[in-house]
């Protein structure tokens, strides 16, 4: 599906972000949807100077701040490179242009969106399931390569546990 998105005639930009730089900030207007080619990104807001994780991107994925993409106002997630990042991005203008082309590019679309509702679903269970052990065992089984790209401070960060819990859950 991504595939086909990459070969759409969408015009893509290559852009590289180093490690720690931010694609977007909080208070921004995401006008831009973006492809992973190498790296690794988390999409996180700060609450009361805590930083929560919801989201990680690596390579093969798209990414977006997605509230704001679809409703053109300021984001208060900040979507940040954790390793240097390649990616390919597109202008919302450019992309809603090329996915109202064409019904097979909006099929695409609406696919991408439901995706990412189902995967948000699971996320709200994650958060509502109080046992450290079984919030890892399900990211894991519904994610394993998170934990070959992403360091293990942030996957703690996202599964709400410290880094110590998380490496005891490893190890056990």
């Amino acid at each position: 599906m991504v595939e086909k998105l990459l070969q759409s005639g969408l015009h893509w930009e290559k852009k590289e972000f180093r490690r720690n730089e931010f694609l977007k900030i909080a208070g921004s207007t995401d006008t831009h949807i973006y492809y992973i080619e190498n790296g690794s990104v988390r999409i996180f807001m700060t609450d009361e100077n805590e930083e929560r994780i919801i989201r990680f991107g690596y390579t093969g994925n798209i990414i977006v701040s997605l509230d704001s993409f679809l409703s053109g106002k300021p984001s208060d997630f900040y979507i940040q490179a954790l390793k240097k990042t390649k990616v390919k991005q597109a202008s919302k203008k450019d992309f809603y242009e090329v996915i109202q082309s064409d019904e097979e590019h909006m099929k695409m679309w609406i696919q991408v969106l439901e995706e990412l509702v189902l995967q948000q679903l699971e996320r709200e269970k994650d958060l509502l399931i109080s046992s450290p052990r079984e919030r890892y065992e399900r990211v894991l089984r519904r994610s394993p390569k998170l934990f070959q790209e992403i360091p293990n401070k942030y996957i703690a960060n996202y599964l709400r546990m410290s880094p110590e819990t998380l490496s005891r859950l490893k190890k056990s």
